[in-house]
């Protein structure tokens, strides 16, 4: 894995929805290094510990990162302005798998949904499927609509698309697509894992809380299952992009 940190000049930064806002960030040395499903590490003035942010997108250039206010450190990330300088450790993980030949099924929850769009365009005629609790955090639709994907959308209380959860619609669709990648909360992977198991393969993006982002700590360590049982493995350097069947979800 080939990472470095290095100071990106923001270009842009705009609020798309309640609380969550998209970065595109420039640095023509580190953004072109970037694969689907990686993250890099924001440094943010003030604050001794980076925070974790998914890339939702790459070209030779520019990185582009979409995130929530959930705390401090987001905050001041969200008041940044544009020609701002910004340091990212960049890129970091090992994200998606995408073969040639086979139809995918992209499927996100919440704020877990970014980093599919980049997945989405590594491959041809992609399927997906997002899932937020209400109208107000609906984001990236026209974007995934913009690549030609075939995209179906439920909230939790329908007040936008579908009312229901994603796996609903997931298993109305399971014939029609040969592989799952999927990022969001905990109980909808573990969720869309069951819908998937036995019928076709599935990649799950875990969210964990980070330290280093390096594997220097063990602040993201998370069960997974080995063939002598189940270990604890670091999502910032095995992950965040493991085999359903890979994570031990419990129970």
């Amino acid at each position: 894995m080939t990472y470095d940190s290095k100071p990106f000049r923001l270009l842009e930064n705009k609020e798309i929805a309640d609380g969550i806002f998209s970065w595109t960030v420039e640095n023509r040395e580190l953004a072109p290094l970037a694969k689907c499903g990686q993250f890099v590490n924001v440094k943010v003035p003030s604050r001794v510990l980076r925070r974790p942010i998914s890339i939702c997108d790459a070209d030779e250039s520019t990185l582009r990162l979409v995130f929530q206010v959930k705390g401090e450190g987001t905050r001041l990330m969200s008041e940044m302005k544009s020609g701002d300088e910004v340091e990212l450790l960049a890129p970091l993980g090992h994200g998606f798998e995408i073969e040639e030949g086979k139809r995918y099924c992209f499927v996100g929850g919440g704020i877990g949904v970014p980093p599919l769009l980049f997945a989405a365009k590594q491959c041809k005629n992609p399927m997906v499927i997002t899932g937020f609790r209400n109208k107000d955090l609906v984001i990236l639709q026209d974007d995934f609509k913009s690549i030609g994907a075939e995209t179906y959308l439920a909230t939790d209380d329908g007040s936008a698309g579908i009312h229901g959860f994603v796996t609903d619609v997931l298993k109305e669709h399971l014939g029609e697509i040969d592989a799952v990648c999927a990022c969001g909360p905990t109980p909808m992977l573990k969720a869309v894992a069951e819908v998937c198991k036995g019928k076709v393969e599935c990649q799950v993006s875990l969210e964990e809380r980070m330290g280093c982002g390096i594997g220097a700590c063990l602040v993201c360590s998370c069960k997974t299952k080995e063939n002598d049982g189940v270990h604890m493995t670091q999502v910032c350097r095995r992950g965040p992009v493991y085999k359903a069947e890979e994570v031990f979800f419990g129970g």
